[in-house]
């Protein structure tokens, strides 16, 4: 469904503390160069004392700073993170805290497709202001993915990377093009358990953590499998997405992917036909940063001038569950 809903303005935070390959293989007593040549990232940044809610509100202020607006334009703020602060209430909340909009009543909630929540959050919030529901929202992905990575899975740890993003969205004027064209999310939980933390919820509560169930409360993934499954199913997917919304291959300037792992972004360019100058790749200086490395993306394309007013964009990722989804956009 076409949807006239325009990108406004975009914003990011970094922790300060970097984390370079050469550390992680000193801690982990790896060969020189390997992290860089299995993962393709040479430096992420990990959080000292700040929180998802922290960073979630400093990357929202720079995208309303960019998008010429205050915090009162905002008439929903939500949260599109694979990983939360805590359990209750939702990260989203607890950003408006950090906003210092504890009495204004702006409605918040949290979207969670791990790292495809800010995908999912886009394509969700933009039908609720097609239909009238909200002027202008602001989506916010906030992860600590460094809190939870499981340091014996050396290919997967060295992936990760924390950090936030933000992006402020708003009803298209009938003077401008800006407009969602299509979007798809295809879930296929053969692949529910390749990629999980399994503690934490219900089914083992944290009151197990201290009685030998440790490794449940650390990221399990199984990236060959998660590789081979994804590869059966992304062309079709891509394929049918553009058909949906009427663009071809050829008609997408740029391509911001989930910034899986090197290799994922490599394949997935080859398997699709996009070229490196079609293809957005911010791994090596930040890491996957779970659900942030899609905004986190557009927003440095946009900085690069790589993505203009007018541009065919397709958003497109993977996460857990397993999933796939992507946003085709006239921006």
């Amino acid at each position: 469904m076409e949807r006239r809903i325009k990108i406004l303005g975009t914003g990011k935070y970094l922790p300060t503390r970097r984390v370079t390959a050469a550390e992680l293989e000193e801690k982990l007593g790896l060969a020189a160069g390997w992290v860089e040549k299995k993962s393709g990232v040479s430096v992420r940044h990990f959080v000292t004392n700040e929180t998802a809610a922290q960073m979630g509100a400093i990357a929202a202020r720079r995208a309303l700073e960019v998008a010429g607006l205050s915090l009162h334009d905002i008439d929903c703020i939500v949260c599109a993170s694979g990983t939360a602060q805590q359990e209750i209430p939702c990260t989203a909340a607890l950003i408006q805290e950090e906003l210092q909009l504890n009495k204004s009543g702006i409605p918040c909630f949290d979207i969670n497709a791990t790292c495809l929540s800010f995908v999912t959050a886009l394509d969700v919030m933009s039908c609720q202001m097609a239909l009238g529901i909200y002027e202008r929202v602001l989506i916010i992905s906030s992860e600590i993915s460094s809190a939870g990575l499981n340091w014996e899975q050396k290919e997967s740890c060295v992936l990760f990377g924390d950090g936030a993003a933000a992006v402020v969205i708003g009803r298209t004027p009938e003077t401008e093009s800006s407009r969602i064209l299509g979007s798809s999310m295809k879930t296929y939980s053969e692949g529910a358990h390749y990629s999980e933390i399994r503690g934490g919820g219900t089914l083992i509560h944290p009151s197990q953590f201290a009685k030998g169930r440790e490794a449940d409360f650390a990221f399990d993934m199984d990236g060959r499998k998660i590789f081979r499954l994804t590869s059966q199913l992304i062309t079709g997917f891509v394929d049918r997405l553009l058909s949906g919304a009427s663009v071809t291959k050829e008609q997408i300037r740029t391509v911001i992917p989930h910034q899986a792992s090197g290799m994922a972004m490599r394949i997935m360019a080859g398997k699709l036909g996009f070229s490196d100058q079609q293809m957005v790749n911010i791994l090596a200086e930040h890491g996957n940063v779970i659900a942030a490395s899609i905004p986190m993306a557009l927003h440095e394309a946009i900085g690069q001038n790589r993505v203009r007013r007018g541009d065919h964009l397709l958003l497109l990722g993977t996460s857990a569950g397993l999933s796939l989804g992507g946003i085709v956009l006239e921006y």
